[in-house]
C-alpha cells in the first residue's frame, strides 16, 4: 500500500502498511550502516524476532527481550534497554527498533530519547492497539507507582512499519483492547468511523484481512491529522486523551489488571456520563458507546471494588490536569469532542458514583 506520512515541523515520517510482511526494505537508508538494536519481550520474541533480524542482512543486530505486560513498563526496565546499548556502545548515529505493542514502543521510544539525549528509533507494532496508536505521534514513556506514562518525552520515530499479520498471533482480548482505542476516535471526531465500526463487527472480530487493513489504515490517519496540527499536546492534540484520564486511574487502581484499552473502554463511558451530568450531550451517547463496546466484548462495567475517592486521588496526579483543575476530554455529541477546562472534584465525585453505583454500569 502506499505509505502514510506524518508532517511535522521537525520533519515527516512514513507510516508503513502491509498485509503479510515487515517492509524494512522500503526505508533501507534509515538503518543501513547503523548498528542496530531491536527492543521486543519475551511473548513477541519466539514468533517474530528472527524474521525481522533477517530483514537487516548483513547489518550488526543486537536483541534486548524484556519482561511481557504493562506492569513491567518500569524504570527497571528502562535501565534493561539503557544497559544493552552500553554494552554494545550504542552511540548517536546508531539505531533502536521496537517490537511488540503498546509498552514496548513507549518504553524503546524513551530509550531512543534518553540516549545521549535522543538518537533514532523505528517502530515495528504487532498489537491492534500500538498498530492504530502507541506507534504514532512520538510519545514516548514509562508508569510510575503513582500513575501512568508520568515519566516520558516526546520523541518521534523515524519510521512506522506496521504488518497487520501479526494480528492472527494476538490473543482474542488483546484484539478487544485495542478496539477500544479506535472507538474513541469515533467519540472524538469521526461519527461516520464509528458507524462503520458497528457495520463492520463481524469481519473485524473474523480478522477479514481487507477489513483490518481498513481499519488500520483509517485509525493511523485520524491520528496523523491532529498530530501533524499539534506535535506537543498544547491544543487539540489533547483531543486524543478522551476516555484516558478516567482509564488511567482504573489501570493505576488496579495494578494493571485491565488492559489499557480495556480500561479506555471504561473510560469513554465515563466521560459519556460526565457529558450528560454536565449538560453537554443526552445520555444516549453513553448507550451508544456502551453498544459498541459490548460488540467487542469490552468491559462496561467495573468488577474490582474501586472507591470514588481513590480514583479522584489517581486523577489529581493525571499529567493533563492545570492549576490543580481537572481538564478532561468530554463531548457534545458522537464525533464532537472538546476540551473540558476547570471541572472541580465536585464534578468528578459525582460521575464517579453515579458509575460506582450498583446499576451505573461502570
Amino acid at each position: 500500500m502506499k505509505p502514510l506520512t506524518i508532517n511535522l515541523p521537525g520533519g515527516s515520517y512514513p507510516i508503513l502498511l502491509e498485509a503479510n510482511c515487515f517492509a524494512l526494505d522500503e526505508i533501507k537508508p534509515l538503518w543501513q550502516q547503523r548498528k542496530v538494536m531491536i527492543v521486543t519481550n519475551q511473548v513477541v520474541a519466539p514468533l517474530y524476532l528472527a524474521e525481522v533480524k533477517r530483514q537487516f542482512g548483513d547489518q550488526p543486530v543486537f536483541s534486548c527481550i524484556l519482561p511481557d505486560g504493562e506492569d513491567h513498563k518500569t524504570v527497571a526496565s528502562w535501565q534493561l534497554i539503557l544497559d544493552a546499548l552500553a554494552e554494545h556502545q550504542f552511540n548517536r548515529s546508531d539505531l533502536l527498533v521496537s517490537l511488540g505493542g503498546g509498552v514496548i514502543c513507549d518504553m524503546t521510544g524513551f530509550a531512543a530519547a534518553s540516549w545521549m539525549r535522543g538518537i533514532d528509533f523505528i517502530q515495528i507494532p504487532t498489537t491492534l492497539l500500538s498498530q492504530i496508536d502507541a506507534s504514532v505521534g512520538g510519545k514516548t514513556g514509562i508508569n510510575h507507582p503513582h500513575g501512568k506514562n508520568l515519566i516520558g518525552a516526546f520523541h518521534q520515530p523515524r519510521a512506522v512499519v506496521i504488518n497487520a499479520s501479526t494480528l492472527n498471533t494476538l490473543p482474542t482480548r488483546e484484539f478487544n483492547a485495542g478496539i477500544g482505542e479506535a472507538i474513541k476516535y469515533g467519540g472524538i471526531n469521526q461519527a461516520d468511523f464509528f458507524y462503520w465500526l458497528a457495520a463492520q463487527a463481524a469481519a473485524i472480530k473474523a480478522l477479514e484481512p481487507d477489513t483490518l487493513m481498513s481499519l488500520i489504515t483509517q485509525c493511523c490517519q485520524f491520528k496523523a491529522d491532529i498530530v501533524e496540527q499539534d506535535e506537543k499536546e498544547q491544543g487539540v492534540r489533547a483531543l486524543l486523551n478522551l476516555g484516558h484520564t478516567f482509564g488511567h486511574a482504573i489501570e493505576t487502581a488496579t495494578e494493571y489488571s485491565y488492559l489499557h484499552g480495556e480500561a479506555v473502554a471504561l473510560g469513554l463511558v465515563m466521560a459519556a456520563e460526565m457529558s450528560a451530568q454536565q449538560g453537554y450531550a443526552g445520555p444516549e451517547i453513553r448507550k451508544m458507546l456502551e453498544n459498541l463496546l459490548q460488540a467487542f466484548d469490552l468491559p462496561i462495567m467495573l468488577d474490582s471494588p474501586i472507591s470514588a475517592d481513590d480514583l479522584l486521588n489517581l486523577m489529581k496526579s493525571d499529567k493533563k490536569v492545570v492549576n490543580d483543575q481537572h481538564r478532561l476530554i468530554l463531548m457534545r455529541g458522537l464525533g464532537d469532542a472538546f476540551i473540558a477546562d476547570g471541572l472541580t472534584d465536585a464534578d468528578i465525585l459525582q460521575t464517579l458514583n453515579t458509575c460506582l453505583q450498583p446499576g451505573g454500569s461502570v
